[in-house]
């Protein structure tokens, strides 16, 4: 890409005035794209743009809404391969995957259309005489999304297009290392024809996040990426009466009893913990053995983990990226030191491999972790996995559930009494049985517990809470006042 990355303000691209950086490819290190970076000043355009907006928008009939939405499904279609690769030459992870990304957002656009046609109120008897009530869903305003880089189209579709179905209008700041991503979604938007200033883009690193996040003209504030950021933007929004909606880290785990399918474990561990170069939320982190089936299982993930392709993501035959940028690079790395002072074995990887650019990191398997080491507590983010030894079930749901967080979690066996048991048990906000840990499909909710979120969800009927109030209204079709027919006190005290 050679030309500017801008902003898009009010219906049109535009230069920002916070200055110009570099988007780079984690695998080559070459520049991918300039980008210009919003400035405070550029973020109050964006919100102007947007409240003015809102005032036909929301009016618009939601089936009208819809229609346009199907018109970005039907885009997105069409340039899946184009924007899946500016995703790969940005943020590294193989062409498969960031195609996969965009499928995510095809889906939501088709089912947050159909949406259009729904937005299911309900209506209720009422206790008055001659009353009609019903229970609505109402838009908000101007909802500010922030988003990671590491799905770049997925994470910002779960926002934005059921914020935009329930009637509101759009802030979107996106990763800064995924900016051209970014910017290549939202022209899709335009392209299918949704009104100026319905949708805005701000570019940069943090800057215009503290902006959206603090502006006064920002009803809602919908933000995914690391828990320590996601903390702060919660103190500041919340502080300013701001609704916020936060999905933050994660510390996943997979369970393997001794009766599980050994080959199938394997298979979904492997894609599980370095897929997308572990740079998931809902990555697998920790591996919860029983120790009858440990030996043959660890074998088996040893010579997976390293006959991993590594390499640029747009080869075909590569099965893993680099890592997003150096500081990732750096972290990950940090944490073999971490691990060797804590005791552990690193059994597979754990160095650089010998490649003369991009930011790889070689998948790596630790053996001897117990539940409470950094390791296994510690979001790392990367190709790392931590074999953790238990002798029981009920110890293995003990050390799923003993994290700061609490996103995505699997089992492993072929005793249906225990999937049900884990089932229940498993305190996380999505349990998968026999499958490797992910998020889920867009018709259901997408989210965690603990320190993981704030108990919003994204996607499904869930979805939509985060982007619209309730609004209760009552209907009196008697033509007259009711309070000299009503004898019961309870009620008349209501009225009052």
């Amino acid at each position: 890409m050679s030309d500017l990355v801008r902003n898009f303000i009010g219906g049109q691209w535009v230069e920002g005035s916070g200055g110009v950086y570099a988007s780079i490819n984690p695998a080559t290190e070459e520049t991918v794209a300039d980008i210009s970076s919003a400035s405070p000043a550029d973020v109050d355009a964006a919100v102007k743009a947007a409240k003015e907006a809102y005032k036909e928008w929301r009016l618009m009939p939601a089936p009208r809404r819809g229609e346009i939405l199907y018109r970005v499904a039907q885009l997105l279609t069409e340039r899946k391969d184009d924007i899946a690769r500016i995703a790969t030459q940005e943020m590294g992870k193989i062409l498969a995957e960031t195609r996969g990304d965009v499928q995510e957002a095809i889906d939501m656009a088709f089912y947050m259309a159909g949406e259009g046609r729904r937005l299911f109120g309900y209506t209720a008897p009422v206790e008055m005489p001659n009353k009609f009530g019903m229970a609505l869903r109402d838009s908000v305003g101007v909802v500010g999304v922030i988003t990671p880089w590491n799905f770049p189209v997925a994470v910002p579709s779960w926002k934005i297009l059921p914020a935009l179905i329930a009637g509101n209008t759009i802030v979107f700041k996106p990763g800064e290392d995924t900016a051209a991503t970014g910017a290549a979604f939202v022209k899709v938007f335009e392209d299918a024809g949704l009104p100026p200033g319905v949708l805005n883009i701000v570019q940069g690193a943090g800057v215009p996040g503290e902006a959206l996040v603090t502006h006064p003209g920002v009803r809602i504030i919908s933000f995914t990426g690391s828990t320590l950021t996601g903390l702060a933007v919660y103190s500041k929004a919340a502080s300013l009466g701001k609704k916020v909606t936060l999905e933050m880290g994660g510390k996943n785990a997979i369970i393997v009893l001794d009766d599980a399918n050994l080959q199938l474990a394997v298979d979904a561990i492997t894609w599980s913990a370095y897929g997308t170069t572990g740079q998931r939320c809902t990555a697998c982190s920790r591996l919860i053995i029983q120790k009858g089936i440990k030996p043959k299982l660890m074998e088996a993930l040893i010579e997976k983990a390293r006959s991993i392709k590594i390499g640029y993501g747009l080869e075909d035959a590569v099965q893993m990226g680099p890592l997003v940028n150096q500081r990732a690079l750096e972290k990950v790395a940090s944490y073999m030191s971490v691990a060797r002072n804590e005791g552990v074995k690193i059994v597979a990887g754990g160095e650089r491999p010998n490649m003369d650019k991009g930011f790889f990191f070689e998948p790596t398997l630790f053996d001897g972790v117990t539940p409470n080491m950094r390791v296994a507590q510690e979001e790392i983010f990367g190709p790392v996995l931590s074999a953790i030894e238990v002798g029981s079930l009920e110890e293995a749901v003990e050390v799923n559930n003993n994290t700061p967080y609490g996103l995505s979690s699997s089992i492993f066996t072929e005793n249906v009494n225990a999937a049900f048991r884990a089932i229940r048990d498993l305190s996380t906000g999505i349990v998968y049985i026999n499958h490797g840990t992910t998020g889920a499909e867009i018709q259901f909710p997408f989210g965690g517990t603990r320190g993981t979120g704030n108990g919003m969800r994204e996607a499904g009927q869930a979805g939509l809470d985060s982007f619209t109030e309730w609004k209760s209204v009552y209907v009196d079709y008697s033509g007259r006042l009711q309070r000299a027919q009503i004898d019961n006190e309870d009620i008349l005290g209501k009225l009052e």
